[in-house]
């Protein structure tokens, strides 16, 4: 299997949320964004929801597109079954709070199936917990950036997906109107 193209950038999460979209899908999903909350991860063919267990660290975000579809791997956390459609050809990382990390230019445009898999979702939620438990009520400014910055685990998301055929055509076709 060979890997075509791949992307990395490092997200903020706004509502324990990043979003993956079509760079044309500006339009959000709450029935989907709420489904990532028991999910993981979901998805309305055009947006994917990402749902992390903390608030305020950094989450690390791959999209992997390869030659042909592959299975997680066994020692991922958790994996979720995803379809994405990108009728531009380009995907959107975005941070609801503050707007887009980056973006991705896909091989070409179409439907792209695969699995999102996560590392450390856990383990950052309970640095996370833990930090914000122990906290003291006079801890000098800046302390809490600190400690997210320095958390020992990175919270990771990799939607490893294959081109599996072209968009459907729009009909524009308004004559019946």
């Amino acid at each position: 299997m060979a890997l075509l193209a791949e992307y990395s950038v490092n997200a903020t999460l706004g509502r324990h949320i990043v979003e993956v979209y079509d760079a044309d899908a500006h339009l959000g999903d709450e029935t989907a964004m709420d489904a990532a909350e028991q999910q993981v991860v979901a998805g309305n063919g055009y947006h994917l929801y990402l749902y992390s267990l903390q608030l305020d660290i950094d989450a690390q975000i791959n999209i992997r597109i390869w030659d042909a579809p592959r299975q997680p791997p066994i020692d991922s956390e958790g994996a979720v079954q995803v379809v994405i459609e990108s009728e531009t050809g380009i995907l959107v990382v975005n941070q609801l709070s503050i707007g887009p990390a980056g973006q991705m230019s896909l091989p070409r445009p179409g439907v792209y199936e695969g699995h999102a898999w996560w590392s450390g979702r856990q383990a950052t939620a309970d640095y996370y917990h833990d930090t914000l438990d122990h906290l003291a009520e006079d801890s000098p400014d800046g302390v809490l950036q600190r400690a997210w910055r320095s958390s020992p685990t990175a919270e990771r998301y990799v939607l490893d997906l294959a081109y599996t055929r072209p968009s459907e055509p729009v009909d524009d076709d308004d004559s019946d109107l």
